[in-house]
C-alpha cells in the first residue's frame, strides 16, 4: 500500500462521506453489534475523479503484486462496479461473484465466461471481517479457477479478517484501511481527539466496544 495514495484515499472517502465516522453516536450494523463508522463505498462511483482514482490504484496494486492474470472477478454486489472498471482498463475478461448460487435459471453463482483452471483476481468494496469476500474465493476455486488475490478499497484491519485471508491462503491488497482512514481524519478535523481514543478502543476489541452500548 503506498502510503501517500492511501492517505488520498482516505480523505477522498471522508469529504464524500463514503466514510463515517460518529463515537458519540454509534451506527448499527445488520448483525446488530453497534459501530462508530459506517462504509458505503459505492458513492464513489457517483464521483469521477475518485472513481479515476480508484480505478488507477487498483490497476497498480494488480500490475505490481499480481501479474499475469486470466479475468477480474468481482464481489457482488459491490465489488462488481470497480471490477468492470478495472478488467476495462486492464482489457481481462470480467465475471462477478454472487454469494450464493442463484434458484432458478441456471442457478448460477458465477457470472460470465470462465474456465477452470484460469487465475483469477478478485475486487471488493470493503473488508470487514472477510467472511463474504471469501465465499466469492470459495465458488471461484470450486469452478477450478487459480485465485491469485484480492484488492480492496478499504479495510477495518480486523484481526479476525486477517486470520481469515491467511487461512484461506489469499493474499489481501487494500488503497487505504482504517489506520490511515483515523490519522486522516484526526488531522483534517473530521473527529476531534477526544473521539480517536474510542475509534481506537473499536479497532482493539470491536465486540466489547459494541456490548458496552448495547
Amino acid at each position: 500500500m503506498n502510503r501517500e495514495n492511501a492517505i488520498e484515499a482516505a480523505r477522498c472517502l471522508l469529504d464524500i462521506k463514503a466514510v463515517k465516522l460518529s463515537p458519540s453516536e454509534p451506527f448499527t450494523w445488520a448483525s446488530g453489534r453497534k459501530s462508530p463508522i459506517y462504509c458505503d463505498n459505492r458513492l464513489t462511483l457517483s464521483y469521477p475523479s475518485i472513481r479515476t482514482f480508484i480505478r488507477q490504484q487498483f490497476v497498480s496494486l494488480i500490475n505490481e503484486m499480481f501479474p499475469e492474470v486470466d479475468v477480474i472477478a468481482g464481489v457482488a454486489t459491490g465489488g462488481i462496479a470497480q471490477g468492470v472498471l478495472v478488467a476495462q482498463d486492464l482489457g481481462k475478461p470480467f465475471v462477478y461473484v454472487r454469494p450464493e448460487a442463484k434458484n432458478h435459471g441456471m442457478k448460477n453463482q458465477i457470472e460470465g465466461d470462465i474456465k477452470s483452471g484460469q487465475t483469477v483476481m478478485v475486487v471488493e468494496d470493503l473488508i470487514s471481517t472477510g467472511k463474504s469476500s471469501l465465499l466469492a474465493v470459495d465458488a471461484l476455486r470450486q469452478a477450478g479457477c487459480i485465485v491469485k488475490g484480492m484488492v480492496a478499497v478499504f479495510t477495518y484491519e480486523l484481526d479476525v479478517a486477517k486470520n481469515n485471508f491467511e487461512t484461506q491462503n489469499v493474499p489481501l491488497a487494500t488503497i487505504t484501511n482504517y489506520s490511515t482512514l483515523i490519522e486522516t481524519a484526526v488531522k483534517e478535523h473530521y473527529v476531534s481527539e477526544e473521539d480517536l481514543q474510542s475509534l481506537n478502543q473499536w479497532r482493539e476489541n470491536p465486540e466489547k466496544w459494541s456490548d458496552d452500548r448495547l
